[in-house]
């Protein structure tokens, strides 16, 4: 089976959705009339922390749940997120993942790095949460179940 994302490709869609959230963060930051890089550097919690928080999760399980099946970045880069059979997956299912990738980074990224190595190309977050990255458009999540053998 081809069509599961691997590590490098999953890593490049992240780097794009790494620059829209740096992006999504300065503008936060500014409206709450904050300094991005003194907010950065500074260890207290503030009001542009918490919405930035909020704007992550709706971002990542948002995109991810919605008919797009994928953050921008991902679908860039031509990949959704789907259910083991290959179906949109539900926005609590989509937070779940996103939470699940708190024990990924955790272990020294060791759950990201699982994508290399793993037959369906998952991440700790990913088996989880039972999602695939497949190399897809929306709707044609189609799934081999013979990697279910």
């Amino acid at each position: 089976m081809g069509n599961y994302a691997g590590f490098w490709l999953r890593f490049a869609a992240y780097l794009i959705d790494f620059v829209i959230m740096l992006i999504a963060n300065i503008v936060v930051y500014a409206v709450f009339g904050l300094s991005f890089l003194e907010a950065a550097a500074a260890p207290d919690f503030n009001a542009g922390d918490l919405v930035n928080f909020v704007v992550g999760i709706a971002y990542f399980a948002g995109f991810e749940a919605s008919t797009m099946q994928g953050t921008l970045g991902k679908r860039a880069l031509g990949m959704i997120v789907t259910d083991f059979q290959g179906n949109r997956i539900s926005f609590l299912r989509a937070l779940g993942r996103y939470f699940a990738k708190i024990p990924s980074a955790i272990i020294l990224g060791i759950g990201f790095i699982m994508v290399a190595f793993t037959e369906r190309k998952q991440g700790l977050h990913d088996m989880i949460a039972s999602t695939l990255v497949l190399r897809a458009q929306p709707g044609e999540g189609s799934v081999d179940p013979s990697v279910f053998d």
